[in-house]
């Protein structure tokens, strides 16, 4: 800042003496303004090779910014999900399997419903919980699996829960957790049963910014940021910092994104998008996550919506990609998508289920899991898929 000071300083400098006359000016004055032009190109000159002046408003780069994001991934870096067949080695009595994340081991993680079923019993007309008499599902309701083999490594979650929904598991081991019946969000350590952080009021729905109405799924940051989709009533996501102090509300003003159940959401921290399983749209949406700074908050979300897409259920980000399923739609086959949010478009089919719920990919890029729900446990299973 100081060197811009002393440019308007030499420009009024310049200005004045021209209106003088510099010719007139005393000889003394004439080699105080040679000396003090001197030292200022001298500071314009070490400014210059330091770093460029900006150009006004960032222009050029902002707009070499928009040409990057819009270059299409090329085809033959994209992975190909191939299926493991006989995963698991064993068969698992597992209730609604509703997520699946994976911990920072590579561990792949389900939260299930044991014997709880979402029908049209189970929540009145203000979206208050039928069943809260019967208490928390009794069952372990997260089980951790062994990559290899599928087999239960160890389980938790028991007397807590009364209808799972989203489970993220963040880079930490930290678990991310969305309850639809008690209208809550919640952080626990890992393998702990007492929440680190609770969002949202036991069994209250409401549209409030303390509330939430039966939310769904919760991305997580890098920078400890979190969003969470708060998706069959009130169709927003809610960012939070760390400390769970609310952010942003997505959509707000300006912004033109009219969701209708956010039903999963992921994040590309390279490319600072929110990328949203906006299911009764049909599409997959990614507005600007704001994680980088707040410039394109609020500017039109990147937007996939094709014929073939369908009510997309679940969305898990991997590098510049996402990875979607899509669950049943009149006429349309049930299978997996990768899509190019930068080109907006699909770039690749893959698999054949019934009902999928979720989908995550590992960190390293080794794995890919889908959960389906279903009415027994041959329909309530996770299936594994490498990515070649």
């Amino acid at each position: 800042m100081r060197e811009y000071f002393w440019i308007a300083l030499l420009a009024l400098g310049l200005a004045e003496i021209s209106a003088m006359g510099g010719n007139h000016l005393p000889e003394a004055a004439l080699n105080l303004n040679e000396r003090f032009f001197d030292e200022v190109r001298e500071l314009i000159k070490r400014r210059m090779e330091a770093k460029p002046l900006p150009l006004a408003g960032d222009e050029v780069a902002l707009q070499n910014q928009r040409s990057y994001d819009n270059v299409p991934i090329p085809a033959a870096s994209v992975p190909v999900p191939v299926l493991v067949e006989n995963w698991p080695t064993d068969q698992h009595s597992f209730g609604q399997v509703t997520a699946v994340s994976v911990d920072p081991e590579g561990n792949p993680v389900i939260f299930h419903r044991a014997d709880r079923y979402w029908d049209v019993n189970t929540f009145n007309e203000s979206n208050i919980y039928y069943l809260i008499e019967y208490g928390p599902i009794k069952e372990k309701t997260i089980y951790v699996l062994d990559p290899k083999t599928g087999a239960i490594k160890t389980g938790w979650g028991s007397e807590m829960f009364y209808m799972p929904h989203g489970m993220t598991i963040d880079g930490h081991g930290n678990y991310w957790i969305t309850d639809v019946a008690m209208h809550q969000a919640f952080k626990f350590r890992p393998f702990e049963s007492k929440p680190q952080l609770v969002i949202g009021k036991r069994f209250r729905p409401g549209s409030s910014v303390k509330h939430l109405c039966k939310p769904t799924s919760i991305a997580v940051a890098t920078t400890g940021e979190f969003f969470i989709a708060d998706g069959y009533c009130n169709s927003r996501i809610l960012k939070f910092n760390a400390a769970g102090k609310l952010l942003r509300s997505i959509p707000q003003p300006p912004e033109f994104l009219s969701l209708q159940v956010p039903h999963a959401i992921t994040l590309l921290e390279h490319l600072d998008l929110l990328c949203i399983a906006d299911r009764e749209n049909m599409r997959v949406v990614c507005p600007k996550a704001g994680l980088k700074s707040s410039h394109g908050e609020g500017q039109p979300a990147a937007t996939i919506q094709e014929p073939d897409l369908g009510r997309v259920f679940g969305v898990s980000g991997y590098g510049d990609i996402v990875f979607a399923v899509n669950g049943p739609t009149s006429m349309l086959p049930v299978r997996g998508f990768t899509i190019d949010p930068r080109s907006e478009t699909i770039i690749g089919h893959w698999g054949e289920f019934k009902n999928p719920h979720s989908i995550a990919v590992s960190v390293n890029g080794s794995a890919l899991y889908v959960t389906e729900t279903g009415t027994n446990h041959q329909t309530n299973r996770v299936w594994k898929y490498v990515l070649a």
